[in-house]
């Protein structure tokens, strides 16, 4: 597409998503597992009241006919709003996976919109007879917005400048959105321009004396609003060729003081291949390794903490900037935030949940104790290979000394459990993070059959995406419900002879010799189901 009335970044953005096909192996199977872990992530989240009063209609009551379901929840609403519910929840407890380049982002907060968007579309198409999407669809869809919002943070760095990195996430939206609805080049073009009309926010309220719980829906409101701008440029509404190089008024001069932003890498799937995933343990995650650190100095310290005299952290000038905090510490979102409180937590405790984070926890004096005892360094050597496209480190490193002039071991952790050059320790722990948010949900036998489900990655890929939604309905799914009565050798009354038992629903039951057949969700004593 060559057009040179146009910013050229606006041309490859929609080069890309229009025309690029996705061929990686590892890319698929990572995109995958960063759906499933979204999921748990935002399961985990409905336990905290502070993020469910945030979700459902804006409006109380407000019903639609062909919307999208919030993961977990009965709300049935509007895809706008079901992307903003959902990327709230995913984010809520910063849990979900992170990219750290010269800016900070969450790639997994798309997910919250493309999902929604999905069944929206699926419920659309399946009302007119046509076939519904597919979980395919939305992992080329993901994998996609990944690569868009990670390789705008590489070189990019919106903190400096200090305002917030959501505006990348509505861009990927934006983009993503805009082609599942059906645009070309030329929509993906105007939608995304109006992602960047919108320019950036402050991001006063992740930072001290601001820390608040805005931080837990700033990527939801940056979700509904790709979805929107791409559903109103799919209206006809018109886009801004030079959002981005108009003189004085567009986006180089007006955040980059004339420069423009830089892409050196052509858009691929680097960054779903490369994100990194919070697997253990919720913490911002410059703090990762850190925690990691603090998990092995444990045993040594848990005993002698009165007689701790400073604790030593060699970190990332990422860190520094982003999660080094003295003082008070308000609420959870401004403590998850925290490296000091997140190895303090990790030193006395051994491990760390969503709950330390709360009040109960955090009034233990001795977590503050620790805290005011704590130094943390700036390694130049750390911050040179965490911006190392090669390395991608996120080193951090931990010694306890006491006051009797002993100290432990320096305890250094290059890489975090979430790396892609952990990913055999990596995915195993993705799936036991999965069935433990399912099981906050749902009874043991549901969440061991949806989880077996998950991990299937044919019957995955295959499935329909409202069929997949409802995996995580509050509202058992039929197909996974036990038979009614008699299992698979029930025949219903007057049935002629030889015909075939029914499982529920009344669907026949299949057997092993029909592999020619598309796979339903088969489960033991169950019928044959799949999408409907």
């Amino acid at each position: 597409m060559v057009d040179y009335g146009t910013d050229q970044l606006l041309l490859d953005i929609a080069d890309y998503v229009v025309g690029y096909q996705v061929k990686s192996r590892d890319a698929v199977k990572t995109a995958r597992y960063a759906i499933m872990d979204s999921m748990g992530c935002a399961l985990l989240a409905l336990n905290f009241p502070e993020c469910t009063k945030l979700l459902g209609p804006v409006v109380p009551g407000v019903t639609v006919r062909c919307g999208a379901h919030v993961i977990g929840t009965e709300y049935d609403v509007d895809p706008v709003t079901a992307a903003h519910n959902l990327a709230t929840a995913i984010r809520w407890l910063d849990y979900n996976d992170a990219w750290l380049a010269s800016e900070w982002v969450h790639p997994s907060d798309v997910i919250g919109a493309i999902v929604p968007l999905a069944e929206y579309l699926s419920r659309v198409r399946l009302e007119r007879s046509l076939p519904s999407l597919t979980m395919r669809d939305v992992i080329v869809a993901t994998i996609k917005a990944y690569e868009i919002l990670g390789i705008l943070a590489l070189e990019n760095s919106l903190n400096q400048i200090g305002v917030d990195h959501v505006l990348m996430t509505r861009v990927a939206v934006t983009a993503v959105c805009t082609h599942m609805l059906g645009g070309g080049r030329r929509e993906v073009v105007s939608a995304v321009s109006q992602a960047f009309a919108d320019g950036a926010g402050l991001r006063c309220f992740r930072h001290y004396p601001n820390n608040g719980t805005r931080k837990g829906w700033a990527a939801g409101d940056a979700a509904s609003r790709g979805v929107w701008l791409a559903l109103t440029t799919m209206r006809g509404e018109m886009g801004y060729r030079l959002v981005l190089s108009a003189p004085v008024w567009g986006f180089n001069d007006v955040f980059y003081r004339r420069a423009h932003l830089s892409v050196k890498r052509d858009f691929a799937e680097y960054v779903i291949e490369n994100t990194l995933f919070k697997v253990a343990f919720p913490a911002e995650f410059h703090a990762q390794t850190a925690v990691e650190a603090a998990f092995r100095l444990h045993p040594q310290v848990v005993h002698r903490v009165d007689e701790v005299h400073h604790v030593t952290i060699h970190t990332t000038r990422g860190a520094v900037r982003c999660i080094d905090k003295t003082g008070p510490l308000t609420n959870p979102a401004d403590r998850d935030h925290c490296l000091q409180y997140a190895v303090a937590v990790a030193l006395l405790y051994g491990t760390l949940t969503a709950e330390h984070y709360e009040e109960a926890v955090a009034a233990d004096p001795r977590i503050d104790e620790l805290r005011r005892r704590m130094h943390v360094v700036e390694n130049p050597q750390y911050s040179a290979d965490y911006l190392d496209p090669d390395r991608r480190s996120v080193t951090n490193a931990v010694q306890v000394h006491f006051a009797d002039r002993t100290s432990t071991s320096k305890v250094e952790v290059e890489y975090p459990l979430g790396h892609r050059r952990r990913r055999l320790e990596c995915f195993p722990a993705l799936e036991k993070k999965l069935l433990a948010a399912l099981g906050t949900r749902m009874p043991p036998l549901r969440a061991g059959r949806v989880f077996e489900l998950c991990l299937d990655p044919q019957r995955f890929d295959a499935m329909a995406v409202p069929d997949f939604v409802e995996l995580f309905s509050p509202a058992p799914s039929p197909f996974i419900l036990p038979p009614m009565r008699g299992g698979v050798d029930f025949k219903p009354q007057g049935a002629r002879a030889g015909a075939p038992a029914l499982g529920y629903g009344g669907y026949e039951v299949g057997n092993e010799d029909d592999s020619d057949e598309a796979p339903g969700i088969e489960y033991p004593g169950l019928g044959r189901g799949g999408a409907r």
